[in-house]
């Protein structure tokens, strides 16, 4: 069942008994995660002078925090929050430690790709607690739909400013400031929310036998992932195929600003959506969105200025949030709230492969045909993605939920 959000609905959750602390913390923590993995890759390119190097390092941690997502989140489901994100946040800390003298002393590949993953396995995943937090702090309703809308809204911000912080950073006299400056920000952020009052007192509830597979056992949150896997790899070709188009400019530095006018016009439309989400029935919401966004992808392929890119960028991003909003309103309809922390750890996962599958493509399709090829691809493969989540409509539901995990006799 969907709800109608309000702006008061958004400081009814904000201002939830119990909700601020954690809020605040969650914010230092979730700020650098668009950082680390950038600051990453230009640190080792700077360092080795490679970008082929810094490329597969930068994959290795990609992988990491897709296998370290799931994992940590199911774990937090079984002990709750509080002690996993201890551990892996200090496990976390060695891992960039060792991943800076690892880097300086310019090792092996192999070696540096292993650090890499280590340290996206182990980055705490305050994001995921956080959005599950909602599930135990406010009621099904309009406010709950408010706290994961702010959820949405909230990483789009660090989106915009995690690369720019990195574009700044990596300019001091260090290249690892930005690694390290992430790093600390996170660290900080993890343990504190980890430590809070709130978060503490979180008890796992009673665990729904679900197997291997875990929270995949549900029909319906496999749907969820495969709307979160179409919607990274629409947005990894146009990550690729944007700053491309600026570079065939002969304006390399405008890719990242136009990026971040697209982000912009989806942190300011998913306010508005979140007061107002459409269609109403889940099961119609993920393919409407996914479907509406390929086909505004299309647009990229028209102008022949980079200001005419800008216009349709900030077109197409409207409908970048509210994906990600109803993604985390959707898992509540297809996952039981044992295991809310796993579930978005595997959207988390989900969007992540989905990036490095699109990244990869729009890389070939730019060298090989060019930056319109690229999106008009991101529009076609967003697309059958839309196809499939169509299909798959009806197993959005509570009463799929139910049948999915019924105790068996």
């Amino acid at each position: 069942m969907s709800h109608s959000t309000g702006l008061a609905d958004y400081r009814a959750a904000l201002t939830s008994p119990g909700a601020r602390v954690p809020v605040l913390a969650a914010l230092f923590a979730r700020l650098p995660i668009a950082m680390i993995g950038l600051a990453l890759l230009l640190y080792v390119q700077r360092t080795t002078g490679s970008f082929a190097i810094a490329g597969l390092v930068s994959a290795a941690e990609l992988i990491g925090v897709a296998v370290g997502s799931v994992a940590q989140g199911r774990i937090m489901d079984r002990v709750g929050p509080s002690r996993p994100l201890l551990v892996t946040t200090t496990l976390f800390t060695g891992a960039v430690a060792l991943g800076v003298v690892v880097v300086e002393q310019r090792a092996a590949t192999p070696l540096l790709m292993a650090v890499g993953f280590a340290i996206g396995a182990f980055e705490p995943m305050v994001g995921s607690a956080s959005r599950a937090m909602w599930t135990r702090l406010v009621p099904s309703g309009p406010v709950r739909s408010a706290a994961l809308a702010y959820e949405a809204i909230s990483m789009e911000v660090f989106f915009i400013l995690g690369p720019a912080l990195s574009g700044v950073l990596v300019a001091a006299p260090w290249a690892g400031t930005g690694v390290v400056a992430g790093a600390v920000c996170m660290v900080l952020g993890a343990y504190w929310f980890a430590l809070t009052p709130t978060i503490r007192r979180f008890r796992p509830e009673p665990a729904t036998p679900s197997g291997l597979l875990g929270v995949l056992r549900s029909r319906g949150m496999r749907t969820v992932a495969l709307a979160a896997m179409g919607f990274g790899v629409t947005i990894g070709f146009v990550e690729v195929a944007v700053p491309a188009a600026a570079t065939e400019a002969g304006n390399p530095p405008a890719g990242g600003l136009l990026l971040g006018l697209w982000s912009v016009s989806s942190v300011a439309f998913g306010v508005y959506y979140g007061v107002r989400p459409w269609p109403r029935p889940m099961g119609l919401r993920l393919p409407v969105l996914l479907g509406g966004f390929s086909v505004l992808l299309a647009l990229l392929a028209l102008p022949g200025s980079l200001v005419g890119l800008a216009i349709a960028l900030l077109v197409a991003g409207c409908l970048v949030t509210p994906q990600c909003t109803a993604h985390s309103a959707a898992i509540e309809l297809v996952t039981p709230s044992s295991s809310a922390t796993e579930a978005f750890g595997w959207v988390v996962t989900a969007v992540t492969l989905g990036l490095a599958a699109g990244q990869s493509l729009s890389g070939q399709l730019v060298e090989l045909v060019g930056v319109e090829a690229s999106y008009l691809a991101a529009s076609v493969v967003g697309l059958l993605f839309t196809g499939v989540l169509y299909l798959r409509r009806g197993t959005v539901s509570a009463a799929d939920r139910q049948q999915d995990f019924a105790p068996v006799a």
